[in-house]
């Protein structure tokens, strides 16, 4: 008997107030365990699929189920690192209370963080390889420390699936490299979905990819070929393979 399905998504559409369909008849699973890839061109639907994910949009028809549940109400056991990060470098914050931010959606307020929650936000920095850095400022980290320390604000609730929207963008190919590597770290227990617009690089670290234009196919990672990314992004790809890193 195989994993058990994490998400669930039937014959679901989904447009805005009326407009044109943004998705269109989609029905997938995501199991237990699994790093899969939303991929697709600007415009395909990409966030949008993730966000009804969330339960921050619901569909126009259709169902969706996260960890048996509709998705607002498993979303305390999902861990999110949006695109854009609603936060300022500048933010006179250290890494601990960027991180610490996480636990609100427990329903703390600001000024009633627990010795429990400074715990879970030093361990999930720890988690992260920056335990080191905790009182250091936001606005004094690297890009790819300030990921790292956006990462552990989403595990800091010690979820069961993370739900990442290209977590490596503007990072540079080794430090994006070290991120990826500890995602496959993270998913030794977790199950991680992420949009990327990279398939060439991501290709090396996540075992299912969900092509995404208006519709949705999902194929695993070694049966992808030019002629499918051709049709995903409705033009010539030239994608770049990195199987010497998945999993045998």
């Amino acid at each position: 008997m195989g994993a058990p399905d994490v998400i669930e998504i039937d014959e679901l559409s989904f447009r805005f107030n009326g407009g044109p369909p943004v998705l269109e008849n989609v029905s997938l699973r995501v199991q237990a365990g699994d790093f899969a890839s939303v991929i697709g061109p600007n415009g395909g639907g990409k966030t949008t699929l993730v966000k009804l994910m969330l339960g921050l949009y619901a569909p126009t028809t259709g169902r969706v189920r996260v960890l048996g549940l509709p998705p607002e109400k498993a979303r305390p056991r999902i861990g999110y690192m949006p695109q854009h990060a609603m936060m300022d470098p500048r933010f006179p914050a250290r890494a601990l209370d960027v991180v610490l931010m996480g636990r609100l959606g427990r329903g703390i307020r600001i000024a009633t963080y627990g010795a429990g929650d400074r715990r879970a936000a030093a361990a999930a920095l720890d988690r992260v390889g920056l335990a080191a850095d905790r009182g250091r400022p936001f606005s004094d980290l690297s890009g790819g420390q300030r990921q790292r320390v956006l990462l552990a604000r989403a595990l800091v609730t010690e979820p069961e699936l993370l739900l990442l929207d290209e977590p490596a963008a503007n990072l540079d190919q080794k430090v994006e490299q070290d991120f990826f590597d500890l995602l496959k770290e993270l998913n030794r227990h977790l199950t991680i979905v992420l949009v990327s617009h990279d398939l060439g690089f991501v290709a090396g670290f996540v075992r299912t990819v969900i092509c995404v234009h208006r519709r949705v196919d999902v194929h695993p990672t070694s049966s992808l070929d030019g002629r499918m990314i051709s049709e995903v992004y409705g033009g010539e790809v030239r994608m770049v393979r990195h199987d010497h890193r998945l999993d045998e």
